[in-house]
């Protein structure tokens, strides 16, 4: 394999295992056992856990950005919005990390500004706002729908994040608020 090729096997690993221990509880040790390399080796890779972490991080973003870009294409208006949401649901479905990776970016940001550390942070909005414009370009440049169906994904997050299962009751709202209007 070329370093590009291990590289890419370690962001993969590291985005399944930061999902699932978040940035503190997951070792590089991990990372690179999961991988089948010595940690020395990962390093050559990459400079440190933090630039493992931001690595999976901005791959978790330009993922979900590019799933919103695919369904929405060719769309607009209600169209992409229905399209991005089953996409979006779609994802999270197939491939549980991803929901768990991406609330594991929140906590880690947050945990960092809370000990002054703002510029890890700041490369991880970068990816969110790529998100963000993508929603917004694809509903029509309109910032309160983009505001809303980026705060239902949220909802969505946290609930699925949660375990609450499709028929809880706790579900019922989201439903009649995603309903498209006739």
């Amino acid at each position: 394999m070329s370093a590009e090729e291990r590289r890419e096997s370690v962001i993969r690993a590291a985005m399944v295992e930061f999902a699932r221990g978040g940035y503190n509880g997951t070792s590089t040790e991990v990372i690179a056992k999961r991988v089948g390399v010595s940690q020395p080796y990962l390093f050559r890779l990459f400079p440190g856990k933090r630039a493992i972490f931001l690595a999976a991080s901005e791959r978790c973003c330009q993922e979900v950005t590019e799933v919103f870009r695919q369904a929405s294409e060719g769309l607009d208006g209600q169209e992409a919005l229905q399209a991005m949401g089953a996409a979006y649901q779609a994802l999270i479905a197939d491939d549980p990390d991803m929901l768990l990776m991406q609330m594991q970016m929140y906590v880690a940001v947050a945990s960092a500004e809370a000990s002054g550390d703002r510029e890890f942070g700041d490369a991880l909005r970068a990816g969110w706002m790529e998100m963000y414009d993508t929603v917004r370009l694809a509903l029509g440049a309109d910032v309160d729908e983009t505001t809303q169906f980026l705060a239902y994904g949220m909802l969505v997050n946290v609930l699925v994040s949660m375990g609450f299962q499709p028929e809880h009751r706790v579900w019922s709202g989201f439903y009649e608020a995603v309903q498209p209007k006739a």
